[in-house]
């Protein structure tokens, strides 16, 4: 099968070329050449901007493929300009979307049936991937053009482009650094490993099961916060020293009530590049970098977040090869060979912030105590008072009372 790749030299996309490539597909993809990458033997480029549409125009319009998987559409318009080049054309056009556009839920795991999230705790980035969805559905439904939708929950592996994640808790225990665990450490979540995710878009080609369909696709193995880090720091020999952020601590910080400096950064992919963004959104971006958790403006930091894959076994017959503790083998088998162990440097100075807030917090002082107010459950690390309120603070600075 000839299969075009939209995007195809970083981290996922460059996963599924290999997969691609290696399981017997001629592979053709298209990006503005910018990136370096290592290619498999015999994949032919083109080179275009998206944001150029008829250059797009010119360069696709000779491409012929029987199948399109575009790792990298992030607005509606970039949807709409590859049904106009490839109606007609293709077999099939696999989108992928993010967990980011499911509704917040007590209900688990999430299936493609939970409601989306399009109300006002939706980000931009999720409120496009949903106008995307929008625009390929009806297309399916009203003129059969030939489409999935694969929503990706978190991922790890070799070159993830948000370094601050796995890579960075690669470090914080090679440099012996205290680890920071929200709260007691029992959130749930799930990660998918990139190879894993590419061998199920593979196997869902050309398959008319999955046209019109969207597909969840994730990791199968669920863990704690606290589980994780045991995980990585099992795999690297090394004992660490977990710092728990108390439960009110975190709340504040979620809320932007306490302030905490936050390092710069040079990447594009990180929401502290974005224009447009407020700094609650920044601040809980950067906790949820502390040990992974997905869409910070949906999922509170307490939260879990569990996503099924059922529906894909069901359809494709894919099942996840990796579980947790081997994705995070495999992607330190890498990290190791990208030489990144001694090389990789990040700036530590909000975690080393977060550390000394932690350890010196002392719980407030109410005027008196009384039982929780109905419909909203009570901590078990301080009592409440009368409004819900603190009346002293904790070392930290407050910037609203």
């Amino acid at each position: 099968m000839r299969v075009l790749v939209m995007g195809g030299t970083q981290f996922n996309g460059l996963a599924l070329v290999h997969e691609l490539a290696r399981t017997g597909h001629q592979v053709v993809i298209l990006n503005r050449g910018q990136t370096k990458a290592d290619l498999p033997h015999g994949v032919e480029r083109v080179f275009a901007d998206r944001t150029n549409h008829d250059q797009m125009r010119d360069v696709l319009g000779s491409v012929n493929v029987d199948a399109i998987i575009d790792v990298s559409a992030y607005l509606p318009e970039d949807v709409e300009l590859m049904i106009e080049i490839f109606r007609g054309r293709i077999d099939h056009y696999v989108f992928i979307s993010s967990t980011v556009i499911y509704a917040q839920s007590d209900h688990f795991p999430i299936t493609e049936a939970h409601p989306v999230e399009r109300g006002d705790a939706q980000n931009p980035y999720g409120r496009n991937k949903l106008l995307c969805e929008d625009i390929l559905l009806r297309e399916w439904r009203e003129n059969r053009f030939p489409c999935s939708i694969v929503p990706f929950s978190m991922v790890m592996g070799a070159g993830n482009i948000l370094p601050d994640r796995e890579q960075r808790m690669f470090q914080r225990i090679l440099r012996d650094r205290p680890i920071l665990i929200p709260g007691n450490g029992r959130t749930i979540q799930q990660v998918g490993h990139a190879d894993d995710q590419a061998r199920a878009l593979r196997m869902m080609l050309c398959k008319p099961v999955t046209y019109g369909q969207r597909y969840n696709l994730t990791g199968n193995d669920y863990f704690t916060q606290e589980g994780y880090v045991d995980v990585f720091a099992g795999l690297l020999g090394k004992e660490v020293e977990k710092v728990f952020i108390p439960a009110r601590m975190m709340d504040q910080l979620w809320s932007g009530d306490i302030e905490v400096e936050l390092p710069k950064t040079e990447s594009k992919n990180d929401i502290r590049a974005a224009s447009g963004v407020s700094q609650v959104e920044i601040n809980r971006f950067m906790l949820t970098m502390l040990v992974q958790q997905i869409a910070p403006n949906i999922h509170y930091w307490d939260r879990s977040s569990l996503f099924s894959v059922d529906k894909l076994r069901r359809d494709v017959g894919w099942e996840p090869e990796l579980t947790f503790p081997a994705s995070v083998e495999r992607t330190w088998r890498w990290y190791q060979s990208a030489g990144l162990p001694d090389s990789q440097e990040f700036d530590f100075s909000f975690e080393d912030g977060l550390i000394k807030m932690a350890r010196g917090w002392k719980e407030p002082i109410y005027r008196k105590a009384q039982r929780p107010t109905p419909n909203r459950v009570a901590r078990d690390d301080a009592p409440r008072s009368s409004d819900q309120r603190p009346l002293a603070t904790s070392p930290c600075r407050l910037l609203r009372a």
